[in-house]
């Protein structure tokens, strides 16, 4: 699954979301799909969080607002309870709404020019319970708090050494790399690679 739109740093627009719940029901109904990788188009980003543009269009009122959280969070619970393996392969910037989907992954593969963070707190709005629990059994308490309160943005070097990533890679080695696994896991007993 491809996270296409480069030119704003993949941010998710609510037809991205769509999108991708449409695309994780297709892959998970596909018995010749055994491994599903999360990847953003381009090389500045996997997913940057929110598309801004959309906020007044999306979120102009309470109703609004809970419609789009409405939908983003149904597409987060497919892929948190996806029966298939998952990896998240990511090359640039992983922001916001877009770590909360690289956490829900099984594997995070990330390039050593990567970047992690969740701006919530510069831009004065909540991150999501469930975001908060993925990062806190990820990174552990203090680091999750260091990350949150602060809105800091981490180095792929810090997010491996913190347990936010599992690998870090040179640049131009991320995708074979990432795909490598991809087959092995593949190749695994479908019931062993869906546990």
């Amino acid at each position: 699954i491809t996270f296409n739109n480069p030119d704003k740093r993949n941010a998710m627009s609510l037809e991205m979301w769509e999108g991708l719940g449409q695309a994780l029901v297709a892959l998970r109904d596909d018995a010749g799909i055994r491994v599903v990788v999360l990847t953003g188009a381009g090389d500045k980003a996997f997913v940057s969080g929110a598309d801004i543009s959309q906020v007044e269009q999306n979120r102009h009122n309470a109703a609004a607002s809970e419609d789009y959280a409405r939908k983003s969070t149904a597409q987060r619970a497919l892929l948190a309870d996806y029966p298939k393996p998952t990896i998240a392969c990511i090359r640039g910037f992983c922001l916001g709404g877009g770590l909360q989907i690289a956490m829900l992954a099984d594997m995070r593969f990330a390039s050593e020019d990567s970047q992690f963070g969740i701006p919530a707190a510069r831009l004065g709005i909540a991150y999501g319970y469930d975001g908060l629990r993925n990062l806190v059994s990820l990174v552990g308490p203090s680091q999750a708090r260091l990350l949150l309160y602060t809105g800091m943005r981490i180095s792929a070097e810090e997010a491996l050494r913190i347990g936010l990533v599992d690998r870090m890679l040179a640049n131009d080695e991320l995708r074979p790399a990432t795909l490598d696994i991809a087959r092995t896991s593949a190749g695994k007993a479908p019931r062993q690679a869906a546990a």
